[in-house]
C-alpha cells in the first residue's frame, strides 16, 4: 500500500502538468478574464485526467483486441455509441425544446465514452466485464476525433450566430491530453509494473470515485438557478436519453443473437456515459465568466446523478434474470446427467 501511494506522487505530478497545459491554453484564449478560477481551470482538468488514469491502470493491450475476438459485439456497440446515441440525443434536444446551451450540453454528453462507471455497472449487472472494458478503451480513443466534430455541428445548429468560435483541432487536442494521455500513462504502468499497478488499483479507484462525486455535485451547485429554471425539460431529457439507449442497446444485441451477458454489456455501454468528461468539455468550450461551471456542463452534471436512478431497475432485472438463467442451466445439466445415468443403467441391465 505504501509503495502504491508513493508511486502515485509522480503520476499525480504528470497529470497536474496535463491539466496545467489545458489551463494555460484556456487563459490564453480568454483574455477578458482578469483572474483564473483555480477549481475550473486546474482542479477540474487534473481530476478528469486522474479519473481517466484510473481507467488506464486497469487496461492492457489485450483489451483492444475485441475487434478481432468479438467483431459482431464490437460493431453493434460502437455503432450505438458513435452514431445512434448522438442521433437520439439530437432528437430529444429538438423534441423537448431545450435551450440552445442545454441542447449543446446534451450533445456533448452523448459524445462521451462510458468510462469506469459503465465497467462497474456492467459487473454489477452480471454482464461481460472484459467486453465492457474493451468498449471503453476503444471509444475513449475514438472520442478524440468524433467529439469535436459532433459538438461543432451541434453548436452551429442550436446556437447559430451566437455560438462562440470553436477550434475543432484544438478541442480535439485538449480532449486527447485529458483522456488519451492519462489512459496511456495508466496502461504503461500496468504493462511494465503490473504488481505496482495491482497495489495502486484500489487506492486510485477510490480517489477517482470521490472526484467523480465532487465534480458532479459542484457542477449542479454552481448552476443551480439554471437547473431550477430548466428542470422540467432537462431532467426528463437526460433520463429519456439513458432509458432509450439502454433499450436500443439490449434489443440491438438480441437482434444480432448475442447472449444475455453480452447484450447486457452492449446495453450499458450504449446508455451510460462519463459525466465528468462532459462537464470538462463543456467548460473547455465555453467557460463561465463568473468563474463557475459552464452552462454547457449542466446536462452532464444532472445526468451524473439521475443515471443511477434509471440504471438501478435495469441492474436489478439483470441480476434476477441471470439467477433464473443459472438455475435453469443447473436444472438442465441435472436432467442431462440423470438421462445419461438412466441410459447406463438400462444398458447394464440388458
Amino acid at each position: 500500500m505504501r509503495l502504491a501511494i508513493l508511486t502515485l506522487v509522480p503520476v499525480i505530478f504528470a497529470l497536474f502538468l496535463v491539466g496545467s497545459v489545458i489551463a494555460e491554453e484556456n487563459n490564453t484564449a480568454d483574455v477578458t478574464e482578469d483572474e483564473s478560477n483555480v477549481i475550473i481551470d486546474v482542479v477540474l482538468p487534473v481530476a478528469l485526467a486522474f479519473i481517466m488514469f484510473s481507467l488506464g491502470i486497469g487496461l492492457t493491450i489485450d483489451d483492444f483486441t475485441v475487434i478481432v475476438k468479438e467483431p459482431k459485439a464490437f460493431a453493434i456497440g460502437l455503432t450505438n455509441q458513435m452514431i445512434v446515441l448522438p442521433i437520439i440525443a439530437f432528437a430529444i434536444a429538438s423534441g423537448l425544446g431545450l435551450s440552445d446551451h442545454l441542447a449543446v450540453g446534451l450533445m456533448i454528453l452523448a459524445c462521451c465514452p462510458g468510462g469506469v462507471t459503465s465497467n462497474i455497472l456492467t459487473k454489477l449487472a452480471k454482464g461481460d466485464t472484459a467486453l465492457s472494458v474493451s468498449y471503453t478503451a476503444i471509444v475513449s480513443v475514438a472520442t478524440v476525433i468524433t467529439l469535436p466534430l459532433i459538438v461543432g455541428f451541434s453548436m452551429n445548429h442550436f446556437m447559430g450566430t451566437s455560438a462562440p468560435e470553436i477550434d475543432i483541432l484544438r478541442l480535439g487536442m485538449e480532449v486527447f491530453l485529458l483522456t488519451t494521455v492519462p489512459v496511456g500513462l495508466g496502461m504503461t504502468i500496468r504493462h511494465y509494473f503490473s504488481e505496482t499497478a495491482d497495489r495502486m488499483d484500489k487506492v486510485v479507484s477510490m480517489v477517482a470515485a470521490g472526484l467523480f462525486v465532487i465534480i458532479v455535485l459542484a457542477a449542479i451547485a454552481t448552476e443551480w438557478d439554471t437547473l431550477m429554471n430548466n428542470i422540467g425539460k432537462l431532467g426528463p431529457a437526460v433520463m429519456l436519453l439513458c432509458v432509450v439507449m439502454l433499450g436500443i442497446g439490449y434489443k440491438s444485441a438480441e437482434f444480432l443473437e448475442l447472449n444475455s451477458k453480452r447484450a447486457t454489456t452492449v446495453s450499458i455501454e450504449s446508455g451510460i456515459q462519463n459525466a465528468v468528461v462532459g462537464i470538462a468539455v463543456g467548460d473547455l468550450i465555453l467557460a463561465d465568466p463568473a468563474g463557475g461551471f459552464s452552462t454547457l456542463s449542466l446536462p452532464s452534471g444532472v445526468y451524473g446523478v439521475l443515471m443511477y436512478i434509471v440504471i438501478s431497475p435495469f441492474i436489478y432485472w439483470r441480476i434476477t434474470k441471470s439467477e433464473e438463467e443459472e438455475e435453469e442451466e443447473g436444472n438442465s445439466e441435472e436432467r442431462i446427467l440423470a438421462s445419461i445415468m438412466k441410459d447406463k443403467k438400462t444398458k447394464a441391465e440388458d
